[in-house]
């Protein structure tokens, strides 16, 4: 297969998938393909809100004090091959070609058995395996893509680090409809006799996760809010304070400070435990995190912002951000969102900050709520909206109706942010 082909079996794979939703096919494919996935180390990262920026900043850190780290993440932004990383590389068109040539191989042999077929997210985590493997390196930074226990990056054993960020409602169809119960199954991923970090959780998860790290003589840590200050900050960017040192970060957004804190310790532990670093490191991964989708600038005048919140945890820290920084400033929305999110609390907490919305579909996915019907919804609490025929004809309005020195900001899904960022950069280059 060449890279086409190969992203094509990949999608494709959604119609055949089957079998029940535990790690079965994953440890059947793995076993196929030798199980490289037990030749690395892992710091596993699960939780609702803050993981992106988490992993970038342990990713960044760890890269700096000169350890050769892999990096998984879902979804990604801008490019399909960005959510496996090495080193600051992507897998390579021919690397992921060839991986999927072999994943293909296995599952063909689990078929003609009569075994259930693998989905996507199963044959791309088979894939980062591989890649991982093959890259030889010292420690590979993983993110859950759903829940935790039943996650098909679940099938690791050598687990050094599990991280837990906040734990709020989400994904309730499949993880339960309570803290608790969404905590269970994101506490999964703490294996017996790892280290754990975790912060600002709510009492009931924070139970939970006690009683999960006991019964698994796992070592937790809680990062310490009381210790985390901004001492200065804007939309530039924030000076952290932390037991008593000084951290800049590149990252926007008040709650940059909970996420950098918790990226601390867990920095902090993992040297405990064989991986060191530096104050003077961890000051430079810091400073240099870039982490796209969260309050990120893609164009200036006017301000054109582009942010993921999903989920009514997310979409408090937006309005904080938006009150912070925007006071007083005319703001434009662009707005897009899947049916199974918590829609009308995202419409409810941000929409009437707004001058004028406009609604999306967002693109390629069944669970995409029409534009129309965002729209309908949205009226509800702020009247001037209107629905966009597609992400293009959104972006041509919304620059049709905001001034050089208005706001213009994009929310609701992670999954149309690069394509957004596409339009408005080629806009600016036919205009330069």
């Amino acid at each position: 297969m060449d890279y086409q082909q190969s992203r094509a079996y990949v999608k494709d794979a959604d119609r055949y998938a089957g079998g029940a939703l535990d790690l079965t096919n994953i440890k059947e494919l793995m076993k196929r393909l030798g199980n490289p996935q037990d030749q690395l180390k892992y710091v596993h990262v699960a939780g609702t809100n803050g993981k992106g920026s988490v992993i970038a900043y342990l990713y960044t850190t760890l890269s700096e004090a000169g350890y050769r780290v892999g990096r998984y993440i879902s979804p990604s932004v801008y490019s399909y091959r960005e959510k496996m990383e090495v080193a600051g590389s992507a897998v390579s068109r021919e690397q992921f070609a060839g991986y999927v040539t072999r994943v293909a191989a296995a599952i063909k042999e689990m078929i003609t058995e009569g075994l259930a077929h693998p989905t996507p997210f199963e044959i791309e985590t088979a894939v980062a395996f591989l890649f991982f493997a093959e890259e030889k390196c010292d420690l590979v930074i993983l993110e859950v893509g759903m829940g935790g226990n039943l996650d098909a990056t679940n099938i690791i054993r050598n687990t050094v680090l599990a991280v837990l960020v906040p734990i709020s409602m989400d994904h309730q169809a499949f993880l339960g409809n309570t803290l608790s119960e969404i905590a269970e199954k994101k506490a999964g991923i703490i294996k017996p006799g790892c280290s754990v970090v975790t912060v600002g959780q709510q009492p009931e998860t924070m139970a939970v996760i006690e009683r999960v790290c006991r019964g698994n003589g796992a070592d937790l840590t809680e990062a310490d809010l009381h210790e985390a200050k901004a001492v200065k900050e804007d939309f530039a960017g924030q000076t952290l304070e932390y037991r008593g040192e000084n951290y800049e970060l590149a990252l926007a957004g008040s709650y940059q400070t909970e996420n950098a804190a918790l990226a601390l310790e867990a920095l902090e532990v993992l040297g405990r435990v064989g991986y060191p670093t530096t104050v003077e490191q961890r000051k430079k991964g810091l400073k240099d995190t870039k982490w796209n989708g969260r309050l990120t600038i893609i164009h200036r005048e006017p301000l054109f912002i582009v942010d993921g919140a999903h989920n009514p945890a997310a979409a408090d820290m937006l309005e904080d951000s938006v009150r912070k920084y925007f006071k007083g400033r005319k703001l434009f929305f662009i707005m897009g969102v899947f049916r199974d999110k918590d829609y009308p609390y995202i419409i409810r907490k941000l929409c009437p900050y707004a001058e004028q919305i406009i609604t999306i579909e967002t693109p390629d996915n069944p669970r995409a709520l029409p534009a129309q019907e965002l729209a309908e919804e949205v009226k509800k609490c702020n009247p001037h909206v209107q629905a966009a025929d597609s992400i293009p004809d959104a972006v041509d309005k919304i620059f049709a109706m905001a001034g050089r020195e208005d706001v213009i900001l994009s929310f609701g899904s992670l999954s149309f942010i690069g394509e957004i960022t596409t339009i408005v950069k080629t806009q600016e280059e036919k205009n330069s």
